[in-house]
């Protein structure tokens, strides 16, 4: 086991999965708001504003500097997208929102992705994809298996597709810090890496490309897009190690998993 690795308790499990709550309810919350014409600054606000009246607080605002409650990101865009009162959702968008939540100094850390209007039948592919691609990562967490298992299992998923697995980001620990070990990356060699045992907490976030794995940064230290301008899609849980396999703290409470959300709501009612 690595230093600086906590190991928590399955009692204080409770404290995470009231985070993890908060931070799914605040996606299932936005969902109806993400519609072509909306600025990203606007939707940004919606989600402080709900996390703020149900006793949350946005951990993103003033991290190292980063100015926003959440990160959105639209199609090439990677991760970290900085929501803007100029930038407008368009018909045929695909968007990351990533929010993280504290509640009672725990952290519920979560992304989806959100179809705007209609996008092409390869964005849907990706989104779909790279959906699966996290649950086939969270499925490997299991104690006594690795964190390369978890990474394996993500880019089989990922390149059986023929698309890449970002490299540049991954997973990481998560509970009364934000970002901690173990390091959960979206590529790996079975049995290699640190190996799960109950007690540990961290997040499961596979970003996946259409195009080339490489990535860039923009100027404002933030915004990570594709090298090759190619769509990129993320999914993200925070999730906990039991004695007998995994809890999922981030799940839905609406059943929300990956679009068209509202779309099969309807279909189900």
């Amino acid at each position: 086991m690595k230093k600086n690795m906590t190991i928590y308790s399955l009692e204080e499990f409770e404290f995470m999965r009231r985070a993890g709550r908060l931070a799914a309810e605040t996606l299932d919350y936005i969902t109806p708001f993400v519609v072509p014409g909306i600025s990203t600054g606007k939707l940004d606000q919606l989600l402080e504003d709900f996390m703020r009246s149900h006793g949350g607080i946005p951990a993103t605002i003033g991290y190292h500097g980063y100015p926003k409650a959440s990160c959105i990101s639209p199609n090439h865009i990677i991760c970290h997208g900085i929501p803007s009162d100029d930038k407008f959702l368009q018909d045929g968008d695909i968007i990351n929102i990533d929010i993280t939540v504290i509640l009672d100094g725990w952290f519920g850390d979560t992304s989806r992705m959100y179809y705007v209007g209609k996008p092409s039948i390869k964005a849907r592919r990706l989104v779909e994809t790279t959906y699966r691609t996290m649950m086939a990562g969270i499925e490997q967490c299991l104690p006594g298996n690795t964190t390369g298992d978890i990474g394996n299992a993500m880019q089989q998923v990922a390149e059986k597709e023929r698309f890449s697995v970002v490299m540049d980001f991954c997973g990481h620990g998560i509970g009364q810090v934000f970002h901690g070990l173990p390091n959960i990356l979206n590529y790996g060699i079975p049995g290699t890496g640190v190996k799960l045992v109950p007690g540990m907490i961290f997040t499961v976030e596979p970003m996946v490309n259409i195009g080339t794995h490489q990535a860039l940064i923009l100027k404002d230290g933030w915004t990570a897009i594709t090298k090759d301008r190619s769509l990129s899609a993320q999914f993200e849980h925070s999730i906990g190690i039991t004695e007998t396999g995994y809890e999922i703290f981030t799940l839905s409470p609406k059943g929300y998993t990956y679009p068209p959300y509202l779309e099969k709501k309807q279909n189900d009612e």
